[in-house]
């Protein structure tokens, strides 16, 4: 029955891979969560508030600190680069002020990179935030489109989807506003095209977000 409520899947979903969460899985971090979403599969674990090294203190908030590992070698330009993404999105959503002087870190490991990897961090994150039960302003989720020469969209590409693609998008959209907290291009796009991919994000987040709704009152519920 426990590993039942830790255990949450998505079933079909209209124009995402199917999901499947589980939280809590690993006992050291104080929050964490495993993100599986189409063959895409990243481990997240979260630790703090902690005691927080005097050269990285930060008087008014919370130092955070984002490491995203690949799953062989070393972690490289692609992985710091997708560090500072993740980390500014969560800037924006975790309420630091609250714990000032603190720290608080975030690991991500990849397990399987099969497209949408960016979409799927920034996923996993959230979910490892919200079991650790830090505070946040607002919830967020990360969503792939890819252009196609001839204009037409996809959401949540595989990787062959990705290589095939003219362009593609990345957004971190939050749960109040739908407003984009963090966008990432790779290729090139018209306006129209960018508004369009943005829409798309927007509508695919509600999915999302009421994929975490349903996760939590899952874990939580006595039945």
């Amino acid at each position: 029955m426990e590993l039942e409520q830790k255990r949450f899947e998505s079933g079909d979903l209209p124009t995402l891979r199917r999901i499947v969460c589980e939280q809590g899985l690993l006992s050291r971090p104080d929050g964490s969560a495993s993100w599986m979403q189409g063959d895409t599969s990243v481990l997240v674990g979260v630790y703090g508030p902690t005691e927080v090294k005097v050269s990285k203190e930060i008087y008014d908030k919370a130092t955070l600190e984002v490491m995203l590992k690949p799953k062989i070698g070393l972690p490289g330009v692609y992985e710091r680069s997708r560090e500072q993404m993740i980390k500014k999105t969560c800037e924006a959503a975790i309420l630091g002020t609250l714990h000032p002087r603190s720290s608080i870190t975030i690991v991500l490991q990849v397990v399987t990179d099969a497209g949408s990897l960016l979409s799927s961090s920034l996923n996993a994150t959230c979910v490892g935030l919200m079991d650790a039960g830090l505070p946040l302003n607002s919830l967020f989720c990360g969503v792939t489109c890819a252009l196609d020469a001839e204009g037409n969209l996809t959401l949540d590409p595989t990787t062959k989807q990705e290589k095939e693609a003219r362009a593609v998008l990345t957004f971190a959209i939050d749960s109040t506003e739908k407003k984009v907290l963090m966008s990432n291009t790779k290729g090139a796009c018209s306006v129209e095209e960018l508004q369009q991919c943005i829409a798309a994000s927007q509508r695919a987040a509600d999915t999302i977000f009421q994929f975490y709704q349903d996760s939590a009152h899952r874990k939580y519920s006595k039945w």
